[in-house]
């Protein structure tokens, strides 16, 4: 079956709730069933209606992965190492995706 190309209200739809739960262009685009890469972004450049659907997908995403940050710090049986990595990590994710919501405040 191949990929498809053609920009769905559905397609789109299942796009965003996969980013919105987690997953990433990548991970989707692995996904025979879904458009190539490419094609998503070319979707997020050309159709107003998805890239705003997209971008409220992608705010959910990094509401939910900074919900897990306190999970993951607070876990006592977990790996410290491993777990101050993965904190770590999602921080500095969250604060150069969306600076003014999750980056470093800074006075003047």
């Amino acid at each position: 079956m191949a990929r498809p190309t053609i920009y769905t209200e559905k397609l789109g739809n299942d796009i965003c709730k996969r980013i919105a739960d987690g997953d990433s262009l990548l991970k989707i685009s692995k996904d025979n069933e879904m458009p190539a890469r490419s094609t998503i972004h070319e979707w997020i450049l050309n159709n107003k209606a998805f890239s705003d659907k997209y971008d409220k997908a992608v705010n959910v995403r990094t509401d939910n992965m900074a919900d897990a940050l306190n999970e993951i710090a607070d876990n006592t049986k977990g790996e410290v190492q491993r777990d101050r990595l993965r904190v770590d990590t999602r921080k500095w994710y969250l604060s150069k995706i969306m600076p003014k919501k999750y980056g470093e405040k800074l006075d003047m």
